[in-house]
């Protein structure tokens, strides 16, 4: 399980470290992709296949489904790590998630979201104050 929050910065060429934290639990290799809210998600590759393989099970008639199938397949990206634990990022994933330098990795169960720090920061002022009513109205699917 994903859990916690670190800071790390992409570099020139487009590497960032993961934290050794996430490392040994991604394995090998890691699929990255672009996600919701402006973000990116890192899954491991097991993850990765049970995401395909809800994709495949969404309506190819509806043309969300297309939308939604054809942006997540074609912005995947599978990762190995270096010797310093780093990924190397495409640049329209870069792009995706706005990220400069700063970013932000965010443990949320069963995968890993890739924020800037700026995108990062934006999103948990506008948030912040929304948890408990969020709680509030989520209550009866938590058991």
């Amino acid at each position: 399980m994903f859990m916690g929050q670190y800071t790390h910065n992409l570099d020139t060429k487009g590497r960032v470290i993961v934290p050794n934290a996430f490392r040994a639990e991604l394995g090998e290799k890691v699929v990255v992709a672009k996600w919701l809210d402006g973000c990116l998600a890192l899954y491991t590759k097991e993850q990765w296949e049970k995401m395909y393989e809800q994709l495949t099970t969404l309506p190819s008639t509806m043309r969300e489904s297309r939308i939604y199938v054809r942006t997540m397949m074609a912005s995947a990206l599978e990762c190995d790590f270096d010797k310093q634990g780093r990924i190397l990022l495409s640049q329209p994933l870069i792009k995706a998630a706005n990220i400069e330098k700063s970013c932000i990795f965010v443990g949320v169960g069963d995968h890993i979201e890739l924020w800037s720090e700026e995108e990062w920061n934006k999103f948990t002022s506008e948030t912040g104050d929304m948890f408990e009513a969020v709680a509030e109205k989520l209550t009866e699917f938590i058991r």
